[in-house]
């Protein structure tokens, strides 16, 4: 398997991740968001959405959007389980998951924050307190949704699941942006108890083979 992706893409560590967790061996290609290399032909002719990850199968087969890409590896290796057996648990952790890539994610990612400061010329004060606000929010929201579960090691249970595969990735972008992290207990305790594990500790954007400063 190939995997493109940026070392700083929140999307592309989830699958960093699942894959990592699975004991699934890939091809790491980087493909530089702030750079445009995802907007030339080399990467824009086989990503249809010109966006990272995306996952190219030994057949050649293309799989992009990280959650359709993990929900595939899970079904194809399903070992460990990154989704519960019964259907009120797949449904909880992907609640709590999508909570993650499609309420608090899509909202700050590198393209709208340039556009933000490219377009309409936000200054990186406004930029970023925009950044915090949301993101803090949806952390707060993600907090209370645990709140209603039963007390457990991860996000869902005592193994780690989809739900904490966009919860790590989001962590790390929100202290990028000092974020405040205080008063989320439920949320940081899953955070490190998956950071005291190989798989999201050794995919994390400081160990990618295209990792800045």
């Amino acid at each position: 398997m190939k995997l493109y992706n940026y070392f700083r893409s929140s999307a592309s560590y989830r699958v960093r991740i699942a894959l990592a967790l699975k004991g699934i061996d890939y091809e790491y290609l980087p493909v530089h968001l702030a750079k445009g290399e995802h907007r030339q032909a080399a990467y824009a002719d086989i990503a249809a959405d010109g966006l990272v990850p995306l996952l190219e199968l030994p057949d050649g087969t293309r799989l992009s959007q990280s959650m359709a890409i993990i929900e595939w590896l899970d079904e194809t290796h399903p070992e460990p389980r990154l989704l519960p057996a019964e259907a009120l648990g797949r449904a909880r952790v992907r609640a709590l998951a999508q909570s993650i890539a499609c309420e608090i994610h899509p909202i700050n990612n590198l393209r709208v924050l340039k556009y933000l400061s490219g377009v309409l010329k936000v200054d990186d004060e406004a930029k970023n307190t925009w950044y915090r606000h949301w993101v803090r929010t949806g952390l707060e929201a993600f907090e209370r949704q645990l709140a209603q579960h039963p007390a457990s090691t991860y996000c869902f249970g005592e193994t780690p699941t989809l739900a904490d595969c966009c919860l790590v990735p989001q962590i790390f972008n929100a202290r990028r942006f000092d974020t405040p992290l205080d008063g989320l207990p439920r949320t940081m305790a899953a955070f490190d108890a998956c950071m005291a594990l190989p798989a999201f500790a050794g995919t994390q954007p400081s160990a990618c083979p295209d990792a800045e400063g």
